[in-house]
């Protein structure tokens, strides 16, 4: 497992910002007339660098219809997170991570107008919102 059960969730309001920028879209608000957002959408520049939020191993690394170049860490306790719309991809499914390193650079190909990373987190498979867990 990529942490022990609990590992995860102790970092609680201490996750490491995924990329420097500004929140553009905030979890729950409404996507125009579409649902609303699962995640959050921070503008930031091309190419700038998308770091893990946390620990744990990479399951997926790849582009996906709607998200883009898009890396899924699986963090143990059922957690992950989900960085999509990225220009480049930086780390392969089963490579592991530690907070901070450097796992993509922030780009414009999940089908946003604007350069950035949608960032998601999900326990159980059930999207939550991210602000109380990492200081933006």
């Amino acid at each position: 497992p990529p942490a022990p059960p609990g590992a995860f969730a102790s970092l609680k309001g201490r996750l490491t910002v995924p990329v420097n920028g500004s929140v553009a879209a905030r979890y729950g608000t409404r996507r125009g007339q579409g649902p609303s957002w699962k995640g959050m959408f921070i503008k930031a520049p091309e190419g700038a660098e998308v770091r893990a939020a946390g620990p744990g191993r990479v399951v997926h690394a790849d582009w996906l219809r709607g998200w883009g170049n898009v890396i899924i860490i699986d963090h143990g306790g059922e957690y992950l997170s989900i960085y999509g719309n990225n220009s480049a991809l930086l780390k392969r499914a089963g490579d592991m991570v530690k907070a901070g390193d450097v796992i993509a650079s922030a780009g414009n190909t999940g089908g946003n107008e604007e350069s950035g990373l949608y960032f998601e987190l999900r326990h159980r498979g059930q999207p939550f919102d991210p602000a109380g867990w990492v200081k933006f």
